[in-house]
């Protein structure tokens, strides 16, 4: 796609237009996310679909971690295509893949059978970027499984795929099966799913803790082994670090957003940005900050006005639990410190508006938790469960602070949130904190130096039971 340059672009600088430019952009995304929930399809919404073909001889040609994928083909199973994690982990996988010249086919096992405009755009967007998207049954889903260079699997429930469209054939793949994992709920621990699992050529999974829950549930619940399993922590992709990094559009999300709220600049916002279900803790969060702005009155604190965001809600599901939250904001008179967001990818532009993230996922937590590094790229502390992956990511006293999950929680998040909002400069030190941890081990590279290992070790371990 052709591209109009100022003198400034063409010396290899950004000139005024080129920022004018962005900045709209980045206004659009905010305008979206606001009012859509899938307005922009992908975290890295900023990024030119046309751009990404181009980038493939560039990436390899600057020595990318996964050249080696180079005309591979690689068929990609996902158990869904949403906005949840899962599937869109798998789709960033696919575009580092096509980036780096492999040829890439993705299968929807659980497919709608009803016209869904976020499948469809998702879609579209693959097909954008070079990936081929096949119907998960039929001839073509088996002869591309037999060729394959490698089958990634992804999430437990995608075992699903493997008898009912194989058959017969599935003792030739599960050779070159690499199962990406990213549950840590126990109702995944079914036989159904996983029963091939012993036999792939390697699991891999988002933390050391998942890694460690599954190894034991597998052996004492279900009696199979686990594979050989790599740990990958996941990375923040290079367009959410350019937003995160640019002070100007940060200031202009900001204020966007916290003027789309009714929130003025110098109030506080804690926020939790997750799909809002019981399992992510929204319901313990808010009751946390109802405790937090009673501390703040019986101690006589002077703290800004505090107000809670929830991003991720959908009124349009109306389940019990999302009108189990808002009868709460009601009955305890908080609607004017409370905001309901529409779930929306476009994340961008609230971690710019907001000052501390609360990561509340309860029971064993997040396997990893992928808004957690997104919020420490923009500075921002953390309050998160002492539960799951985010142990590994959050530094507990340093880039946040961490709280039993459970109602055992509640009083001391409360207490964590009336601590961070008394002191300006201990958020500012672990935001500066928590930068300098994602600089060092959670950015894209790292993910892509981190899968490119498992690929090579994993592609090995095929082509020699292979030749056996």
């Amino acid at each position: 796609m052709a591209k109009a340059a100022s003198s400034a672009a063409a010396a290899g600088g950004r000139g005024p237009a080129h920022h004018r430019t962005r900045l709209l952009l980045l206004l659009l995304v905010a305008i979206a996310a606001s009012a859509s929930t899938a307005g922009f399809l992908l975290r890295g919404a900023l990024r030119d679909p046309c751009d990404a073909r181009g980038d493939s001889a560039a990436l390899t040609a600057a020595g990318s971690p996964l050249g080696f994928m180079r005309s591979k083909l690689v068929l990609l199973v996902s158990h869904e295509l949403s906005l949840s994690g899962g599937p869109l982990l798998l789709m960033e996988l696919a575009f580092l893949l096509t980036n780096a010249g492999s040829q890439v086919v993705w299968i929807t096992n659980q497919r709608s059978e009803e016209t869904n405009d976020v499948t469809y755009s998702l879609e579209h967007r693959m097909l954008k970027h070079g990936v081929q998207v096949l119907p998960a049954r039929g001839q073509d889903a088996v002869d591309t499984a037999l060729k394959a260079d490698l089958v990634i699997l992804n999430t437990a429930v995608a075992g699903k795929w493997l008898d009912p469209v194989l058959k017969d054939h599935v003792p030739e793949v599960l050779p070159k099966i690499l199962w990406w994992i990213h549950e840590m709920r126990g109702h995944y621990f079914k036989l159904e799913y996983v029963k091939h699992l012993p036999f792939v050529a390697g699991a891999m999974i988002d933390s050391h803790i998942t890694a460690e829950y599954w190894k034991n549930r597998t052996s004492d619940r279900l009696k199979i082994q686990m594979p050989q399993t790599y740990v990958v922590h996941l990375g923040n992709s290079k367009e959410l670090m350019e937003v995160a990094e640019d002070n100007v559009a940060r200031r202009v999300l900001r204020e966007h957003v916290r003027e789309s709220l009714g929130v003025r600049n110098d109030d506080l916002m804690f926020a939790i940005i997750n799909s809002v279900s019981r399992g992510k803790g929204q319901d313990l969060f808010l009751q946390a900050f109802y405790q937090s702005l009673q501390l703040i009155q019986q101690q006589k604190l002077k703290v800004p006005t505090m107000h809670a965001v929830v991003v991720g809600s959908d009124m349009n599901a109306q389940t019990k639990f999302e009108t189990q939250l808002r009868d709460f904001v009601v009955k305890n008179a908080i609607h004017d410190r409370v905001h309901f967001v529409n779930k929306t990818l476009a994340v961008a532009p609230y971690l710019a508006a907001i000052d501390v993230l609360v990561q509340n996922s309860q029971a064993r937590g997040e396997c990893f938790g992928r808004i957690t590094i997104e919020a420490m790229a923009f500075k921002l502390p953390v309050l998160g469960t002492a539960a799951g992956g985010t142990t590994e990511i959050v530094l507990d006293g340093t880039t946040g602070l961490l709280h039993p999950a459970g109602k055992d929680g509640v009083a001391p998040l409360a207490e964590n949130i009336v601590r961070l909002a008394s002191d300006a400069e201990l958020r500012v030190s672990m935001g500066k904190k928590g930068y300098d941890r994602v600089k060092e081990r959670f950015m894209e590279h790292h993910m892509a130096e981190r899968i490119a290992a498992v690929l090579k070790e994993v592609l090995q371990k095929s082509r020699q039971r292979s030749r056996s």
